[in-house]
């Protein structure tokens, strides 16, 4: 691993490749580092020539000029390793690259392993994902009009007045997903080999949940663990017992995750916290303090997950919600013992667009790489297998 770092013939065309998708992965040092240990040349080499949409064996060999049986021990392998998904419908098989994030980063540290070299791979994705804040990753993933991601609200803790929709609704959609697992959570993972450890106590084990044919495939490759409806259920009841804000795709049709994420851990929460206010789509409501019983006891300035509750520098209540940070997830609601926390309703509603497809072409749009591609029919065909299913 890493005798081709630099290397214009694999490394440059798979970043190329890579900056297609709607997040891409600025081109630095790092990142080439980064690359050349995830991938091997010959990996990387058949990755760059992956297409934007799903691809069959026969198809990518005729796209690297490799034999199929030469191939599919490669396409194999970097299934293994979290870098392409494979989905197998019909007696066909067909494989798709993964972006960087949301993708192969969280896969490499998705479970325990051998084969990479993690506390090298924590340090670097850390110190690639921080670099350059105002033009780098955080820009990159952050710095859109619509978010990639969104929150999702404690809906025992909104208003009795207030409603909200399935998709909303965290229980609902798992409730509704069809297929589930859970598996381990990429950044305390990262963190541990960093010798980091959650200032909240959250597990690193069990705590990210997988839904629908994403579920299938970490749990086909040993990413994740199959779980009940019940039991996933749980680990949400668990999250919340621990006050971590629940994190999913900013899509209402059938969202892959539900992240459970923590302030001291998490990559999206230290975005909100390095500034990128709207880099995660906000919840229909907001926290308030009620001054009357606010004692200052500062027990909610550790619950909330993106800093927006700080010291109040003037007026009776000790403590200030500050609604351009706020998520509105209600993570730092059951953190005050006097009950001086409690959402209310935002005056405008924001609405996420409806699929995943809709969302990458947003933001595909706003980042000004819309480029228009042919889907063939054997792609529909798995298309509509993969709605069907989930």
């Amino acid at each position: 691993m890493g005798h081709h770092i630099g290397s214009k013939s694999s490394i440059v065309p798979l970043i190329d490749r890579l900056n297609k998708y709607p997040v891409g992965l600025p081109d630095s040092d790092k990142l080439r580092e980064i690359l050349c240990l995830l991938f091997d040349e010959r990996e990387a080499f058949v990755a760059s020539r992956f297409p934007l949409e799903e691809a069959t064996l026969q198809e990518l060999s005729s796209r690297t000029q490799i034999a199929e049986a030469e191939l599919l021990p490669t396409l194999e392998r970097m299934a293994d390793k979290g870098l392409v998904m494979d989905l197998p419908y019909g007696g066909t098989t067909y494989y798709l690259l993964l972006p960087g994030l949301i993708g192969f980063f969280e896969f490499t540290f998705m479970k325990n392993r051998t084969d990479l070299p993690l506390e090298k791979l924590a340090r670097l994705m850390s110190e690639y994902l921080h670099e350059r804040p105002q033009d780098g990753m955080a820009k990159e993933f952050f710095g859109s009009k619509t978010p990639l991601t969104r929150t999702l609200v404690y809906e025992n803790r909104i208003p009795v007045t207030s409603e909200i929709t399935t998709y909303e609704n965290a229980r609902q959609i798992i409730e509704q997903a069809g297929y589930g697992a859970v598996g381990m959570c990429y950044c305390r993972h990262k963190k541990e080999h960093l010798d980091q450890r959650c200032q909240k106590g959250a597990p690193t084990e069990g705590v990210c949940i997988a839904l629908g044919t994403g579920a299938r495939f970490l749990v086909r490759r040993g990413f994740a663990e199959e779980k009940s409806t019940g039991e996933l259920l749980a680990v949400l009841d668990q999250a919340r017992g621990l006050n971590l804000t629940h994190v999913t795709d900013n899509i209402r049709q059938k969202p892959s995750f539900i992240c459970n994420c923590c302030s001291c851990c998490c990559e999206l929460m230290a975005g909100v916290q390095l500034g990128y206010h709207e880099g995660v789509a906000k919840t229909p409501f907001l926290a308030t303090i009620d001054a009357r019983k606010c004692n200052d006891c500062g027990l909610c300035f550790g619950a909330c997950n993106v800093n927006a509750i700080t010291r109040s520098e003037a007026g009776p209540c000790c403590a200030a919600v500050d609604e351009a940070i706020c998520l509105g997830c209600g993570a730092c609601v059951s953190a005050c013992k006097r009950h001086a926390l409690a959402l209310e309703e935002r005056s405008q509603r924001y609405e996420p667009p409806a699929t995943r497809k809709a969302l990458f072409r947003t933001l595909l749009k706003e980042k000004g790489r819309l480029r228009p591609f042919v889907v063939s029919g054997a792609k529909k065909k798995l298309r509509s297998l993969v709605k069907n299913r989930g």
